[in-house]
């Protein structure tokens, strides 16, 4: 049977240690004083580092395993007392710690030859004493550690919270609300700095959480425009007068205004009604009923082309004859409710025409036309019925 490497003492715990960071916290710290002859001091960056083996941590606490072991120095560790410098434990052959209390010289571990038991708490030998002195220590001041009403972050602690990329300012507006809260629970810690450390982190991370919200959905705003891109959208992918963009912002903003909805697609959104609004205005101007004049560009729907297909009229006898028909409207500055159905009318008449006047057909079908000499100059002058 394998032997103890740590022989079995009694745990001393101070009932005002336990009272104030929990029973298991402080049998976890009496063990480790207890482990301290056995352990192997280091100082760095300010903080004396104590390396002891897992096996003699282990057998010092037979009551918890290696993961209630781990949950109890993690506890340690968020209360500010610890600073745990080892993975899981029992993941690794060591098990390596420090005080959270800078020591400018920190006291050397004793020489280790070998293996030391610990003796028994009746034997006060001066580590003995060292170790309970310095559990007492402890103690005391987490006692005494209350916060105060005109407590204030070091300059470590900033700077310490600047590496989160966390302001300074963001920082100090939450001390108001720290020293409210801790003061009326009335804990004591032994770091109030790291307790703030922690405050201020959380408090950062919902911070930048409501911003990037924020960021993303938005309320409609007086001054609200459409980006470049949705602008490109519009006026050079589906072709858009800009003018037409421009003219639909207004509404748009006031509109949704008006609604209050916080959305992060306005862009979108304003794509969507500038189409709709194009479509219907494109159908209003096409289907209008109120008289205009015919424009300089105007051109036949498609619908006419297939009409005069039904009627056996030939489409470039058609295109021939538009020029002309734009022009004399145009020049009589007359209105019509569709120039559509009109040029029509004035093909379908000047087709009729050609047939009548015709003596032959090209390839049969079509009739030939006949030429100007034909046509005498005084029917040449008095003819309007192509206008019709």
């Amino acid at each position: 049977m394998k032997s103890s490497l740590v022989p079995e003492k009694t745990i001393a715990v101070p009932p005002s240690l336990a009272a104030t960071i929990g029973l298991e916290e402080a049998v976890m710290l009496a063990v480790l004083a207890d482990l301290g002859p056995l352990a192997e001091a280091r100082p760095n960056n300010g903080y004396t580092w104590l390396t002891i083996a897992t096996e003699h941590l282990a057998e010092a606490t037979p009551f918890w395993d290696a993961r209630e072991v781990q949950r109890v120095c993690q506890s340690l560790r968020d209360k500010g007392i610890l600073l745990i410098g080892s993975a899981h434990f029992g993941s690794e052959p060591s098990f390596k710690f420090a005080y959270n209390e800078r020591s400018a010289a920190p006291a050397p571990a004793p020489a280790q030859t070998g293996r030391t038991p610990i003796v028994s708490m009746p034997q006060k030998g001066p580590t003995i004493r060292a170790e309970e002195a310095q559990v007492d220590e402890i103690s005391q001041s987490f006692g005494k550690n209350f916060l105060g009403a005109n407590w204030r972050p070091s300059r470590d602690t900033l700077t310490q919270l600047a590496q989160h990329n966390i302001p300074e300012h963001f920082a100090l507006e939450q001390l108001p609300n720290f020293i409210t809260y801790w003061r009326e629970r009335r804990e004591a810690h032994r770091s109030w700095g790291a307790k703030f450390v922690q405050h201020v982190i959380f408090k950062w991370r919902d911070f930048e959480s409501k911003r990037n919200q924020k960021d993303q959905a938005i309320a409609m705003h007086a001054a609200w425009q459409p980006s470049l891109d949705a602008m490109d959208v519009l006026t050079v992918h589906a072709g858009i007068s800009r003018g037409f963009v421009e003219d639909a912002i207004p509404e748009f903003v006031l509109y949704w205004q008006e609604r209050g909805d916080v959305l992060k697609t306005w862009n979108s959104k304003f794509i969507q009604h500038v189409r709709l609004q194009w479509k219907k205005y494109n159908s209003a101007v096409e289907h209008s009923t109120d008289p205009k004049p015919i424009p300089e560009n105007w051109q036949p729907s498609n619908d006419v082309y297939d009409v005069l297909r039904l009627a056996n009229i030939d489409l470039a006898f058609a295109q021939s004859v538009l020029p002309e028909f734009i022009l004399y409207w145009r020049d009589s500055k007359q209105v019509h409710t569709s120039w559509n159905t009109r040029f029509l009318q004035h093909v379908k008449f000047h087709w009729a025409k050609r047939l009548a006047n015709g003596t032959a057909t090209n390839n049969g079908t079509q009739p030939a036309q006949r030429s100007t000499r034909e046509i005498s100059i005084e029917e040449q002058l008095t003819d309007r019925s192509w206008a019709v």
